[in-house]
């Protein structure tokens, strides 16, 4: 029996397992910080119950690596302090994000965090890591289609230019 045989939590993470996951912690905490900032600034109650479910689910992810790189002897990444909660109107509209702003940056880092969760599910050598990184990819993918209903139902969803005629091919 080789040393990546047997139970996975025994087996050590090599180095792009541990850059993967301490990388994906630091981005779940500047995650939490910034959704706390952006539920400050919504005014749109579904929206703000969205963000809300992200920050909870992030705390939750960010629980779990945390205890994997302390079992592994891996330090973590500071963490920013967490963020008051204030009402929207105290905060000039000429310096508030809007509720489209905020949905689309949260659509882009949904994206950005499916990409990541897949590297580190294709470079993994212990399945435990890989599934727990599965984990997550399919409840961002479940996020992401929610929030992209959201975006057709507030009427925020901007589609790029929409390709309805092709061009007649040629035949030479």
């Amino acid at each position: 029996m080789g040393i990546l045989s047997g139970n996975p939590q025994e087996e050590p993470m090599h180095y792009g397992e541990v850059f993967g996951a301490w990388t994906y912690l630091t981005s779940l905490k500047g995650i939490i910080s910034g959704y706390q900032t952006m539920m400050n600034h919504t005014g749109d109650a579904d929206l703000f119950k969205f963000i809300e479910n992200m920050v909870d689910e992030a705390k939750r992810e960010e629980m779990e690596m945390e205890q994997l790189l302390k079992e592994n002897g891996v330090g973590l990444p500071p963490s920013p302090p967490e963020r008051a909660y204030s009402d929207h109107e105290n905060i000039p509209v000429g310096a508030r994000f809007n509720d489209p702003e905020i949905s689309a940056m949260i659509t882009k880092d949904i994206a950005t965090g499916l990409v990541a969760c897949s590297q580190v599910m294709g470079q993994s050598t212990r399945e435990d890591i890989a599934m727990m990184f599965g984990r997550y990819h399919s409840n961002k993918a479940q996020a992401g289609a929610k929030l992209l209903q959201l975006n057709k139902d507030k009427g925020w969803l901007v589609s790029p230019p929409l390709h309805i005629e092709t061009p007649q091919s040629v035949t030479v």
